[in-house]
């Protein structure tokens, strides 16, 4: 098995470390070190050492095997960028501005009939360059009784991509939670507002630049400390 391996942070990582996922073809995108923002010899419970690279699978070639090769033929070339096939799930990485014909084809077409929208969720990978954030949609067929994945990607600095509220309403509120907390806007969207945190809150908790602690608490006037605060080791 072949263990090639890309490394987009030009960092690096020893094939024996990415290799044993027993993917044949990995990119990296960042190595992280230590654990919870701790650094230097202020921690002791040996997280401080930590070093874990952020792999993902690379591309597959067709053929996939079964149902995967139906609904690859079926989606138009020029909106695919990758397809991903991994531990028996298939993922579609998508072009954002291909994104709505993409989900009302796989929805409209009777040899595909993917009717409903499970899940938006959004990821921040800081490193992946100009692909800093990704949305991730989960759609299944109720008539055929099967699962696949959709993948988006946007730079950071152009948080960009078409809402697909309009061919699955499911995704309306699941698209308000990935602004909430990603920033990433869904044009298109019917009223794209806050739903967990408050309307005047600033910043966007689940991106990897938001600070840990710090963050003034609501209605109580109190504050928690930053990790490398929270505690000493003396």
């Amino acid at each position: 098995m072949s263990d090639t391996v890309h490394s987009g942070s030009g960092s690096d990582v020893s094939r024996e470390v990415v290799a044993s996922s027993g993917i044949r073809e990995l990119e990296v995108i960042d190595v992280r070190e230590g654990s919870f923002g701790v650094r230097g010899t202020g921690d002791t419970s040996g997280f401080g050492g930590l070093t874990r690279p952020v792999v993902m699978p690379g591309a597959s070639t067709p053929p996939f095997g079964g149902w995967f090769d139906e609904v690859y033929e079926a989606l138009p070339n020029e909106a695919i960028e990758k397809v991903v096939v991994d531990r028996g799930e298939i993922t579609f990485f998508i072009r954002r501005e291909a994104l709505v014909d993409v989900v009302r084809h796989l929805r409209d077409d009777d040899i595909l009939r993917f009717e409903f929208c499970s899940s938006v969720s959004g990821v921040h990978y800081p490193h992946d360059k100009g692909r800093e954030l990704h949305v991730v949609y989960h759609l299944l067929s109720m008539s055929y009784r099967r699962r696949l994945r959709l993948e988006v990607t946007t730079p950071d600095d152009d948080r960009h991509i078409p809402s697909v509220v309009a061919v699955y309403p499911t995704a309306d509120w699941h698209e308000r939670e990935t602004w909430d907390f990603f920033g990433i806007v869904f044009d298109g969207h019917p009223a794209l507002t806050r739903i967990l945190m408050p309307d005047d809150w600033i910043g966007h908790p689940q991106r990897k630049d938001y600070p840990l602690g710090g963050i003034p608490v609501e209605y109580k006037g109190g504050t928690t400390p930053s990790p490398e605060h929270r505690r000493s080791y003396s």
